[in-house]
């Protein structure tokens, strides 16, 4: 039994090291700034863009953002990495937490983002996929029928 609860352990448990912060800056709905720590994308979702060097601002990004900020910013927060740290433009890579509660699930939740795993950092990657769809069948944020159907209008 000890061994069973061991493995379990295992497999729910992210590898890398826990952080602790205060947010500075929210710069879209799936990106912050924390003191000491950096730039730091959310890891498992995906937000329409806000700020692309190449694409026009997505519908719903503002708002996504605005959910971002109303959860985090000014907060202290935890951000817990998975497999890898940092990507490939040096962000942190983290599952951030304000208390006891994840913000990327809470913005799944809320239908402001999309799943997205980030392979090989998919710990809670069923967990947003569940959230999608139930936010697509609630027809929550994005995914309502004054945003025009799924994401961006698209039927």
């Amino acid at each position: 039994m000890i061994l069973t609860l061991v493995t379990c352990g295992c497999a729910l448990t992210p590898s890398g090291p826990t952080r602790v912060g205060r947010v500075l800056h929210v710069l879209d709905g799936d990106t912050i700034v924390v003191e000491g720590v950096g730039t730091v994308r959310y890891l498992g979702i995906d937000t329409p863009e806000l700020h692309h060097p190449r694409k026009p601002v997505e519908r719903f990004a503002a708002r996504a953002a605005a959910a971002n900020r109303a959860l985090v910013q000014g907060r202290e927060v935890r951000l817990v990495t998975d497999r890898e740290d940092r990507d490939a433009y040096g962000r942190l890579l983290a599952y951030v937490y304000v208390g006891d509660v994840m913000v990327n699930a809470e913005l799944m939740r809320g239908g402001y983002a999309e799943s997205f795993a980030f392979a090989p950092n998919t710990l809670h990657k069923d967990l947003f996929d569940r959230l999608e769809q139930e936010a697509r069948n609630a027809h929550r944020g994005q995914w309502g029928p004054l945003e025009g159907g799924p994401p961006y209008g698209t039927p």
